[in-house]
C-alpha cells in the first residue's frame, strides 16, 4: 500500500533532503527510521527548513506517526501518514507550492537560523519589483549550476512581500520552482532593494536567460518549503 507522509525539519544540521555521499540528509535520516524508501516533493538544499514537506512510500504493514518519531532526531517530525491511491506521487501529482523567505536586521541571535540577516534597504523599491516577476516565464535566469530540469516555464501566482518585526519575508507560490530559483530571485531583489542594481534591469534579466547575469544566490537558512499543495 502507498502512504502519503507529512513532515517538517530545520535543515541546518543537515546537507539537504537527498540522499548524497559524506553528508547526513534529511532522506537518508527518515529512510533509516522508516525502514523504506521515500519520494519527496522535491528536494531542498544545505540549511534550507520545511515547515510542510510531502513524502511517498510503500509499505506491507500500516505504519504509525509516534513511533517513527521516537527514532528521529528532534529537528525532523513527521506530522501525518495517511493510505493514499498508488496513482498519488509526492514530486509528480503537486499541484503549486509556498515558499517563505525571510530577511532581518535586527542582528537578534534567536533569528540566525531561520532569516538571512541584511542592512536596512528600500522595501518600496523592493515592493515595485515583485509585480515584474508573477506570471508564466521562463526562469532559467535564476536557475542553479546543475539544475536538471527539461521545463524552465513555470507560473508564479503570487508574490508577496509581508513587513515583520526587524525585517520582512517574501511569499512565493508557484506552480513549480527550479533548483535554486527562489534564492537567486531573492539574491537578485536585494541588489535591487539596496540600488546595487536597477529596478529596470529585472526584465531583461529575465529574457536573457543568463544565470550569469543575475545577482548570488541568498544564503540558504532563509528558506522555508512552507507548503505543498495537491
Amino acid at each position: 500500500m502507498k502512504y502519503k507522509m507529512t513532515l517538517s525539519y530545520d535543515g541546518t544540521a543537515y546537507g539537504g533532503w537527498q540522499i548524497q555521499p559524506n553528508r547526513i540528509t534529511i532522506q537518508e535520516v527518515i529512510q533509516k527510521a522508516l525502514c523504506h524508501p521515500i519520494t519527496g516533493s522535491g528536494r531542498t538544499d544545505a540549511g534550507v527548513h520545511a515547515l510542510e514537506q510531502v513524502a511517498h512510500f510503500s509499505s506491507d504493514t500500516p505504519v504509525e506517526v509516534s513511533p517513527i518519531n521516537a527514532l528521529l532526531p528532534p529537528d525532523i517530525r513527521i506530522h501525518s501518514i495517511s493510505p493514499v491511491g498508488e496513482d498519488f506521487h509526492a514530486r509528480y501529482s503537486v499541484k503549486k507550492k509556498i515558499y517563505h523567505y525571510r530577511c532581518s536586521w535586527a542582528q537578534n541571535p534567536f533569528h540566525y537560523r531561520y532569516c538571512t540577516p541584511i542592512q536596512p534597504l528600500d522595501l518600496d523599491l523592493l515592493k515595485e519589483a515583485l509585480p515584474l516577476l508573477i506570471g508564466t516565464h521562463d526562469f532559467s535566469t535564476f536557475r542553479g549550476a546543475g539544475c536538471g530540469s527539461k521545463e524552465p516555464v513555470k507560473t508564479l501566482y503570487r508574490l508577496d512581500l509581508v513587513p515583520e518585526k526587524g525585517g520582512f519575508r517574501l511569499e512565493f507560490e508557484g506552480n513549480g520552482f527550479l533548483y535554486k530559483m527562489v534564492r537567486n530571485i531573492v539574491g537578485t531583489l536585494l541588489e535591487i532593494a539596496t540600488q546595487k542594481r536597477a529596478l529596470q534591469d529585472l526584465s531583461i534579466l529575465l529574457s536573457s536567460k543568463d544565470r550569469t547575469l543575475a545577482g548570488p544566490t541568498a544564503p540558504p537558512q532563509g528558506l522555508i518549503l512552507f507548503k505543498v499543495v495537491y
